[in-house]
């Protein structure tokens, strides 16, 4: 009997489903200070504007908040600052050439603590959605929602 690694959700990035198509996510790590570590454990972090950029030969996390730790005074860290991402060559190598080929995005999508403690993030491949995308995206979720309360209601 295997159980599914328990997750500690820190933030989620609900909008992506809504303005991409997700294409293949990726567990990666993080390279934090301590007192980022200590402002996650209390639960506090915002990847909703953050996306993952190609520097180098490295992907790093722009733009995602993590507020300074209350109790740190000076050895605070900066809460946007740019985060590299811990990735194997191959997966690094894989989404810069699709992200340069193809035009795609990454996009985060979880913040969360593994099953070690360790702070991990899913990041996917992402192509951006035209509105008539979302329009089709929107009218399927109603369609679903109207169909469950009709299937409560007769049966």
């Amino acid at each position: 009997m295997s159980q599914a690694p328990s997750r500690k959700l820190i933030a989620e990035n609900r909008r992506a489903r809504y303005d991409y198509f997700l294409d293949d996510a990726v567990e990666a790590g993080l390279v934090l200070t301590g007192t980022e570590v200590k402002s996650l454990r209390n639960g506090r972090a915002n990847i909703a504007e953050s996306y993952a950029a190609v520097e180098g030969r490295e992907i790093v996390l722009i733009n995602a908040d993590i507020p300074p730790y209350g109790q740190a005074n000076r050895f605070n860290h900066e809460p946007r600052r740019p985060r590299k991402l811990l990735l194997s060559r191959r997966q690094i190598d894989r989404m810069i050439a699709s992200v340069q080929r193809e035009g795609r995005t990454i996009v985060p999508v979880k913040l969360y603590f593994n099953d070690k403690g360790l702070a991990k993030l899913e990041i996917a491949l992402a192509k951006g959605k035209k509105v008539h995308d979302k329009r089709e995206t929107e009218a399927a979720r109603d369609w679903q929602r109207d169909k469950a309360r009709l299937m409560r209601e007769k049966g």
